[in-house]
């Protein structure tokens, strides 16, 4: 009786004698560090914590969607967007379908998952098209590099932390973190070193730490012998008074792995020769090694140092091309591209504003090219052209900076000429001519990409409205998506005056497109808050809207820009028609 008498320890107790244990044993150099919370103590014995809001995967999208989401962001790669688009498409509405299924018709024995693997060299898009790819689904997603793992050896502690780390990216939803996105990078780099006589132990035996969370397997969230796991379950029993195994199954998260695969062109080369298909000669180009990487078979991957289980769970395959100088243009020119929106956003941060030349994309994509690095080289590149400017003028008040020919050609003349006061307002003419080419080519890819951007938003892009999203655009760091999404909101709050005015006046008012998009200007330009918006526009409107109304029982009137600019003669020539249409009676 006395034992269960006997109070239980706190959590900082039992990090304490932990502490004081591994102080003994190793000495001073070890210590445990908790980020464990500890909450007070809970009233009432064995008390229920309340369970957490469980947040749905709601999937809705059908590939040729996902690869027009793809196709605004991501220059080229077109056959690889369209493997990845449909068969993580499938992936996601086959699990849609299996939830909503009555029967488990759905539960096929020897199932194999859509895992996919990416082969490119590096720069071309593979992190950034799987990082969309999750963003856009609204999947929990963590990225971890293969190398990792083999610094780790082959016990598998790594591979289970990534679906670990996957809870954590779920906010411990683990039901959502059962339907996430691993991807690992630099996969090549576990294949098993063919210049070491016997088995790569090191490297076979990550692919073997794989092979069971690819397919299907349950990983305990609690890491064993770790200290911190330890109280923090004992901390979950003091407050429930259960112990509960928590765990994640593996069988609907997806796998997708990358690597260079530099040399398995030498491999595939050669089998198509012995087979007679041809690619018998030298390789000669970029281009003609990614047309031979499309020949890639299990085979071949296997040649290059896979087991044979781990390379059939990735059964497919999305080979990615290399960017030629053009395609590094179009990066840059693309308004949703982070190079450049990343470097607007280190300028803004010292108050600066910064407007690009279209010819110095091209300069920029040459130097990027020459690289040899993919998109990668475009960010240095840019930093090599701007590094100057971004040491100097945070020291200055110049608060624009149009970055022309000249900043490429001799960045020191053109600083000098930057800071010469005499040469302010030229300088100001040059930011407002790029500024207009910018806006300018903003409403180019808007209008090119306005059925999808008009679908998802379920806003109507008008001229007007594509004009007004540009110029939010270039006022603004964010992408197009972010863009229409805020002006969006715009259009939402906007309708709600029509709701309040009906509410308080019993009057009926439809906001003419135009006169919406008067609005939203308004709203973006003056800063003036939407309820101060709607005092004045019931000042102006209702007292003459009712009159009309008493007088010829109308009660739906639709406002115009024009009545917005002119409430006064609007109310008039109301009330003018209705004379005259009640004297022509």
């Amino acid at each position: 009786m006395k034992e269960h008498d006997e109070k239980m320890p706190n959590p900082r107790e039992i990090e304490k004698e932990i502490s004081e244990f591994l102080s003994k044993k190793f000495g001073g150099s070890v210590k445990i560090v908790s980020p464990i919370f500890h909450p007070q103590e809970v009233p009432l014995e064995n008390a229920e914590v309340p369970p957490k809001k469980e947040q749905k995967i709601n999937f809705n999208l059908i590939p040729e969607d996902l690869v027009s989401y793809l196709d605004q962001y991501i220059v080229k790669q077109d056959d690889a967007k369209a493997i990845l688009a449909t068969k993580i498409c499938t992936h996601f509405n086959r699990i849609k379908h299996a939830n909503v299924s009555l029967e488990k018709i759905n539960e096929i024995v020897g199932s194999i998952k859509n895992n996919i693997l990416m082969i490119g060299p590096t720069g071309v898009g593979k992190t950034y098209m799987v990082k969309l790819i999750a963003n856009k689904i609204g999947v929990p997603f963590v990225k971890g590099d293969a190398t990792k793992f083999s610094e780790t050896g082959y016990v598998g502690g790594d591979v289970e932390d990534l679906v670990r780390d996957l809870v954590r990216e779920a906010n411990d939803n683990i039901e959502l973190a059962q339907h996430g996105i691993i991807y690992i990078d630099e996969l090549d780099k576990i294949a098993a070193n063919k210049q070491i006589t016997g088995s790569d132990i090191s490297r076979t035996g990550v692919q073997r730490a794989l092979l069971k969370p690819m397919e299907e397997t349950d990983i305990d969230l609690k890491v064993p012998h770790d200290p911190i796991s330890m109280i923090q379950e004992i901390e979950r029993f003091r407050k429930t008074g259960k112990r509960d195994k928590r765990s994640v199954n593996t069988k609907n998260i997806l796998f997708i792995m990358s690597g260079a695969f530099s040399d398995i062109s030498e491999i595939i080369k050669k089998r198509m020769k012995d087979q007679g298909i041809g690619f018998g000669a030298k390789i000669i180009s970029a281009q003609e090694e990614v047309d031979i990487l499309k020949h890639v078979k299990s085979e071949d991957l296997i040649e290059y140092g896979f087991e044979t289980e781990f390379v059939g769970r990735l059964p497919v395959k999305a080979v990615f091309d290399n960017l030629t100088e053009s395609d590094l243009y179009k990066i840059l020119r693309n308004p949703n591209n982070p190079v450049i929106l990343g470097k607007k956003l280190d300028f803004a941060t010292y108050g600066i504003d910064i407007k690009f030349e279209s010819k110095v994309f091209r300069i920029l994509a040459k130097h990027a090219f020459e690289e040899n690095t993919g998109a990668r080289g475009l960010v240095s590149a840019i930093e090599k052209a701007l590094l100057l400017f971004e040491k100097r003028l945070p020291s200055t008040n110049i608060k624009k900076f149009p970055v022309n020919i000249s900043v490429i050609e001799d960045r020191e003349v053109y600083l000098k000429k930057l800071l010469s006061i005499s040469n302010s307002k030229e300088m100001d003419e040059v930011f407002e001519k790029l500024e207009l080419e910018e806006k300018k080519y903003v409403n180019k890819y808007i209008i090119e990409n306005k059925k999808n951007l008009n679908d998802k938003y379920n806003l109507t892009l008008s001229p007007s409205r594509v004009d007004i999203v540009a110029s939010y655009y270039c006022k603004n760091i964010m992408d197009i998506e972010n863009a229409i999404k805020n002006i969006k909101s715009y259009y939402d709050d906007i309708k709600k005056i029509e709701l309040y005015f009906f509410k308080n006046s019993d009057i009926n008012i439809v906001l003419e497109s135009n006169a919406i998009d008067f609005i939203i200007e308004q709203l973006i330009n003056s800063g003036i808050a939407l309820d101060n918006l709607y005092k004045k526009f019931t000042g102006e409107f209702e007292d003459g809207l009712k009159l009309i109304r008493s007088k010829t029982g109308k009660n739906r009137f639709f406002i115009t820009k024009d009545a917005l600019l002119d409430p006064e003669h609007f109310i008039n020539k109301l009330i003018k028609n209705e004379q005259q249409n009640s004297l022509t009676i």
